[in-house]
């Protein structure tokens, strides 16, 4: 089968049309509303129910809230949390709370930001915030330890506070 092309013109074997269609195009997109963000200067607004990294907190006593009942980490699917009981005794800093983890980390290389780990976690300890921007100099800069997990997290203001005593309600209320 033979096909039949139309014969071009001079102006069409210039290329003219094609050029002035794309200045055209050019144009067109320049008067548009631009879509480029200047990041870092200007960052998204994350919308509601956007699953970010996950932290830990404190009370409103500046205490751990974590009790180590490592459901976060069994609960885990790509295992990135690893939660070190404290052993016999306990550890002095946690308060009412029975037991606090001696070491608690968060492998953010491997997190899949799910969000099961707020979910299963039956003191409300670990909080899924709203960054989106993880980044680090080394893979070491990217497990998160306590310390780092609780600085980034900060104070929880709950509404009921499971673990005061009587001795703080007294101190509240200036008797």
């Amino acid at each position: 089968m033979i096909v039949n092309r139309k014969k071009l013109n001079f102006l069409e074997r210039l290329y003219v049309p094609a050029v002035i269609g794309g200045f055209k195009i050019t144009i067109r997109h320049f008067f548009k509303k631009k879509v480029t963000m200047q990041y870092p200067e200007e960052k998204w607004v994350v919308p509601e129910g956007y699953r970010g990294a996950p932290y830990l907190v404190k009370d409103q006593q500046g205490r751990t809230k974590c009790v180590s009942c490592q459901l976060c980490e069994f609960v885990c699917p790509p295992k990135a949390i690893q939660i070190t009981p404290p052993g016999p005794g306990g550890l002095p800093e946690a308060g009412n709370v029975e037991k606090g983890p001696r070491e608690f980390e968060i492998n953010m290389l491997r997190c899949i930001f799910c969000g099961l780990c707020q979910e299963v976690c039956p003191e409300e300890a670990i909080f899924l915030m709203k960054d989106y921007s993880l980044n680090g100099k080394s893979r070491e800069e990217l497990i998160h330890n306590k310390e780092k997990l609780l600085a980034m997290g900060g104070v929880h203001n709950d509404k009921i506070q499971k673990w005061k005593t009587k001795a703080d309600e007294a101190r509240q209320q200036g008797l």
